[in-house]
């Protein structure tokens, strides 16, 4: 009797899992996949389904969506004139997926590795008068985080609220100790869907992979860099990490705030009030151009960063410049990086030659013989882990951020860029690329498919493997 009862569950549950798929999956292929292991994985297929394949999270966002998305800036008459611009494409689409309209008046400064970033980040934090928003994927324990508690325990005495999140599985080392130091000195911390059996397991493949602080909601930092001594020592196997960062202040620092302000109602379900800021008269920006917070997660309607990635290099038409640790494309952007290549843009792909997950660099790997048949340059960086978060175009527009150039940043996880329509910034960031490249060895087509037959089959399986990065 108990098996016939335990038949009949699981033939209820697989025909529930077959029906959703079937009517709410968005991509063939991942459909077909979840498909072939249900029925070709008894228990085990259901299993995989239910910890990596489902999505549940955006209904407790969409709950309070109205409310979240009223307090956000929307754009006024100038802006929509600025939407018909040279980039006025792309800006509309970052609006429309985001929420965020582009905005004037900012400064910027790029941070380029541990050091000089945290030094800036401390300058800013011990400035504070007011609040202290923080999160990170990565927050592990070492110098940093204990210089980051004594700032903590010393702006809270003077009245500075610090909230603090953290994501459960990316920052998974860090203690129950440290932890309980934070709260035992005012600091308002939760941790994003920490790893636990209950409601939270089914959404174990969906991280935070942002990285945002934000100081009295008019500073604000961005980028690559997770608080990790790792940026400072450098780490064993691969030596020094090098990443970019940036600094932001004005009406790009309050659009990050909002983004943490989101996510903190989705770890806490409390809602804040952003700080109203003034146009700050003594700010003097760089250039007339503009900058563009553009969020997004796996409780959107579509792949936004995904989406921003493939619009700057389809609207390439000199160079685009791409600098990421893990490139490891759909069809769509590997066309749109061919086709550019083909048509005469100067395409060119930084990469660590390091990196941190061998399979990983499998992945990254195998997609190299199809870029340089099409004429893509690419340059392996040998000094440390490089793992920058860069793509810069024509002299014009450039990105700097927390998302890779693949499926695990487009579909599963929390990722924030800065999008700059800001000239100077963008030649900064191309000379930085060139020089990077000048030290970096180049592959070259003709040599590459002459690997051996055993980086070939490493690589095939890394190809197998790579929806799951």
């Amino acid at each position: 009797m108990w098996t016939s009862i335990f038949i009949g569950i699981y033939v209820f549950v697989a025909i529930s899992i077959v029906l959703s798929i079937l009517l709410y999956a968005a991509k063939p292929t991942k459909s077909l996949a979840w498909l072939l292991a249900i029925f070709a994985l008894p228990v085990g297929g259901i299993f995989l389904y239910l910890l990596l394949g489902r999505n549940r999270r955006r209904y407790k966002l969409i709950e309070h969506q109205k409310d979240l998305f009223r307090k956000m800036p929307k754009p006024n008459t100038e802006h929509i004139n600025e939407f018909d611009g040279k980039y006025g494409k792309l800006m509309t689409l970052s609006y429309k997926n985001s929420h965020f309209p582009p905005t004037t008046g900012n400064e910027l400064k790029i941070l380029k590795d541990g050091r000089t970033t945290f030094e800036t980040i401390f300058s800013a934090l011990e400035a504070a008068t007011t609040r202290i928003h923080i999160q990170y994927y990565i927050f592990e324990e070492g110098d940093l985080a204990n210089r980051l508690l004594t700032l903590f325990e010393e702006k809270i005495a003077h009245g500075v609220a610090v909230r603090m999140i953290y994501d459960g599985i990316g920052s998974f080392s860090l203690s129950k100790k440290y932890l309980k130091k934070l709260l035992e000195i005012g600091v308002e911390v939760y941790s994003f869907l920490p790893f636990k059996f209950g409601r939270y397991f089914y959404s174990l493949n969906f991280r935070n992979h942002r990285k945002i602080i934000v100081v009295d909601g008019k500073i604000a930092f961005t980028g690559g860099i997770n608080v990790s001594d790792k940026y400072l020592k450098g780490q064993v196997g691969l030596g020094k990490w090098h990443d970019m960062h940036l600094k932001l202040i004005g009406a790009a620092a309050t659009q990050l705030d909002q983004v943490f302000m989101t996510d903190w109602y989705l770890v806490s379900t409390k809602l804040l009030e952003p700080i109203s800021i003034k146009q700050n008269d003594s700010i003097e920006p760089i250039a007339n151009e503009l900058v563009q917070i553009v969020a997004g997660g796996p409780d959107d309607d579509f792949p936004v960063l995904e989406q921003t990635y493939f619009s700057m290099i389809n609207m390439a038409k000199n160079y685009i410049y791409i600098t990421n640790p893990y490139i490891i494309p759909g069809q769509a952007l590997v066309r749109a990086l061919q086709t550019a290549a083909l048509s005469g843009v100067d395409v060119r792909l930084l990469v660590s030659e390091k990196i941190d997950n061998q399979v990983v660099s499998w992945s990254v790997q195998s997609y190299f013989e199809l870029f340089l048949k099409a004429g893509i340059k690419i340059y392996l960086f040998p000094d440390g882990f490089l793992h920058s978060k860069i793509m810069v175009s024509d002299d014009a527009v450039s990105s700097i951020g927390t998302a890779n150039l693949d499926d695990r940043s487009f579909e599963q996880n929390y990722e924030v860029n800065a999008i700059m329509y800001h000239s100077k910034m963008a030649k900064i960031l191309k000379e930085d690329f060139l020089n990077d490249c000048k030290v970096s060895n180049e592959l070259f087509y003709d040599e590459y498919v002459k690997r051996s037959w055993g980086k070939k089959l490493k690589q095939g399986v890394g190809r197998v493997l790579s929806p799951l990065f």
